[in-house]
């Protein structure tokens, strides 16, 4: 077990046997750093604290712990639900008097049916006077919305799948934090997620994932590595490493080889192993050219 060992004045943090193993096995300075500094502290503590004692950036911070979580250190904790938003619930009379008196949800009602091929029932209805009432997107967005929706549904399972007014509202609800609120914010945001979405096939096949398209979670990470700058080249030399350590696809694993070529700046494979060279000279280098000799056999 870790520890503390009090010799006079001064506190002492002891691991044990294992837990260096995991961290030499490891091979993360990082992580190693972070572990002695969670082992040093008392008491519960923020990854904001965490951050700022080590003088390090909130992204460096997170790949090094889930580098102590792959190597079994650090408890895997599934992020908390976010709180579920209230959302003004229509009474029937409230329907009636929007589909009767409000222009603007007479005309969105039978676009919306004919688009998702079927007559809304009053929950749907809801939903919908909720969009438009309530989160206050104009009539033009949410027609974009749901086609958005039905293309993303179609694409992902298959034409003739229809999304549920409940993802619409999900995705709704993801736009209004975005500042997509009228038809040129919504276009850009259309246009920039079809340029990466075509570039999504690339990023699966330097994976080893075939054709198919990319489900939620995984796309999520593929976006997030395009908007960061990675070419599929670095990708897939990233995913070379995940695998010679991991012997199968992390995702988590690999995401956080990426995070820290981000920080370094290297978003190419030339540029990764550029900068791994010039830091292997460096080390060698420190150690006074010991090295030297293998550079004959690389």
């Amino acid at each position: 077990m870790a520890g503390y060992i009090t010799r006079g004045q001064e506190k002492s943090v002891v691991l044990s046997a294992a837990q260096v193993d995991a961290l030499v096995h490891g091979g993360s300075g990082d992580a190693a750093l972070l572990y002695l500094l969670l082992q040093r502290l008392d008491g519960p503590v923020t990854p904001e604290a965490l951050a700022e004692r080590l003088h390090w950036s909130q992204l460096r911070c997170a790949a090094a712990e889930s580098a102590l979580q792959d190597m079994g250190l650090l408890q895997r904790t599934a992020p908390p639900e976010p709180a579920a938003e209230e959302r003004r619930t229509y009474s029937a009379e409230e329907l009636a008097d929007l589909l009767e008196s409000d222009g603007g949800f007479q005309m969105l009602v039978p676009q919306v049916e004919e688009r998702l091929g079927k007559k809304l029932r009053t929950a749907e209805l809801q939903i919908l006077a909720g969009l438009y009432d309530d989160m206050g997107l104009p009539v033009d967005v949410i027609y974009l919305l749901v086609c958005h929706c039905i293309e993303r549904t179609a694409r992902r399972f298959g034409p003739g799948r229809r999304p549920t007014l409940r993802q619409i509202e999900k995705e709704g609800a993801y736009w209004v934090r975005l500042g997509i609120c009228d038809q040129d914010s919504a276009g850009r945001y259309l246009s920039d997620y079809a340029r990466k979405l075509e570039k999504t096939a690339a990023y699966m096949q330097v994976l080893q994932l075939g054709n198919r398209g990319p489900v939620d979670s995984e796309q999520r990470y593929i976006l997030d590595w395009i908007d960061m700058g990675f070419t599929p080249d670095a990708v897939a030399l990233a995913y070379d490493k995940t695998v010679f350590y991991k012997k199968e696809l992390n995702w988590r694993y690999l995401n956080g080889i990426l995070r820290r070529w981000h920080q370094q700046g290297w978003h190419t494979a030339e540029a990764v192993e550029s900068g791994e060279r010039k830091g292997a000279k460096k080390e060698a280098a420190a150690a006074g050219g010991k090295t030297d000799w293998m550079d004959e056999y690389m």
